[in-house]
């Protein structure tokens, strides 16, 4: 069963911060609320789907600010901002910096509402994406050096004679290293053993 989502509000007046909770919670979302960047930022980060609905104005940290040092700190959550002093700069700049949305105030609740299931659903899809790649890089780690060498070449189009000649062994030695490597991948065909093995490679150049 997976936990149900979050939505963390951040804004100085708790009128508003009452009314969003309240908003949110006829659709059944939980809101968690805070009156500044800094209290948001003591709090242990969020192990389920999220997002931030974010005032510009804030005491201390700035709304816009606040987003640069969540992305300085690695900390990725969808970000929906609120402003009753907007101006076009000011939403380019935070829709450039990855904001899912700019609300300026008074705004409709609909507006609001389809913007937070939008960055919910943005967050969930690239949590369930980390996932993925994490559990793809287990596997891939739980594979022997030579079992490594045999799906490499394996993936750059060899065939097993070839790579036993290449490696100085037996085909059918190959064929274990093989057999046993797309079973610790979990790859049910040559095809997804090739997706995967892209997916890594990508992966190690940008760790790179």
């Amino acid at each position: 069963m997976t936990e149900a989502p979050v939505v963390f509000v951040v804004d100085d007046d708790p009128s508003v911060r009452s009314s969003l909770k309240f908003l949110l919670s006829t659709v059944g979302l939980q809101a968690e609320t805070f009156d500044s960047a800094d209290s948001f930022l003591r709090k242990k980060p969020s192990d389920v789907p999220s997002c931030l609905v974010l005032d510009v104005r804030l005491p201390g940290l700035s709304g816009l600010d606040f987003q640069r040092e969540l992305a300085a700190r690695n900390i990725r959550i969808p970000i929906v901002f609120l402003t009753g002093h907007g101006d076009i700069p000011m939403s380019v700049r935070a829709m450039k910096a990855g904001a899912v949305e700019f609300l300026t105030k008074p705004f409709r609740d609909q507006d609001l509402l389809d913007a937070v299931r939008i960055a919910l659903e943005r967050d969930r899809a690239r949590r369930e994406q980390e996932k993925q790649i994490t559990e793809l890089q287990q596997r891939f780690n739980s594979l022997t050096f030579r079992e490594r060498e045999v799906i490499s070449l394996v993936v750059a189009g060899k065939l097993n004679k070839q790579i036993a000649d290449q490696l100085g062994t037996a085909e059918n030695t190959i064929k274990v290293h093989r057999s046993r490597a797309m079973e610790k991948m979990h790859a049910e065909s040559l095809a997804e053993l090739v997706r995967m093995m892209e997916k890594i490679k990508t992966l190690q150049k940008m760790a790179s």
